[in-house]
């Protein structure tokens, strides 16, 4: 079975798990003071745990699509235990500025795998970005579609209205591509090529 179907099924499962036991729910999510006391495996669980069905539906969808594509691109270089750290590391790395902001709120909490599904997608946008996405059925270019929802997740930030970790959308993107520029530097020019020379499909 892929890699990408196994992460997708433990989430869901994981996730529904979470719906019907608050208690795991409470155990699982990010939440700063436990962090601070030694309960550092939040800073990964949260990742496994959605708000509700279109936060959850979302997320995998994503994944679905481009985690597929990314899996076979990593896993031959890497390996399945590297595609699958990759992952986990995008939850780590997408939580962790958040954690250093919000790390003495205890009103704050946060759930869910958009900094690792983001760290998937942004990284399929470096190897094909003009590739077309289909954002609420209507297709757009993927590197539009990143150009827009960094600038959207920037200003979301800012206002910090819907209780969603915008940042963490961000930090995940950041970390897919500095993890492919770091396994091949030339991707940078390979991307620079193809912004150049556009071809839709």
């Amino acid at each position: 079975m892929p890699i990408t179907l196994i992460i997708i099924a433990f989430t869901v499962i994981v996730s529904i798990a979470a719906w019907q036991q608050p208690r795991l729910l409470d155990r699982l999510i990010y939440w700063p003071p436990a962090v601070n006391r030694g309960e550092w495996w939040r800073l990964l669980t949260h990742g496994f745990i959605h708000a509700d069905g279109s936060h959850l539906l979302f997320n995998m969808i994503t994944l679905f699509f481009f985690g597929r594509v990314m899996e076979q691109v990593l896993v031959p270089v890497i390996g399945a235990a590297g595609y699958v750290l990759f992952y986990l590391a995008g939850i780590v790395v997408a939580s962790l500025p958040g954690h250093f902001r919000h790390r003495r709120d205890t009103t704050y909490r946060s759930l869910g795998a958009s900094g690792a599904v983001m760290a998937v997608l942004f990284a399929f946008i470096l190897l094909q970005p003009w590739s077309m996405l289909l954002v609420f059925i209507v297709p757009v270019p993927a590197i539009i579609f990143a150009v827009a929802y960094v600038g959207y997740s920037l200003w979301a930030e800012r206002q910090s209205s819907d209780n969603i970790n915008h940042g963490a959308h961000l930090w995940g993107a950041a970390w897919g591509v500095a993890f492919m520029l770091w396994l091949e530097p030339r991707l940078l020019f390979h991307f620079l090529s193809q912004l150049l020379h556009p071809a839709l499909g």
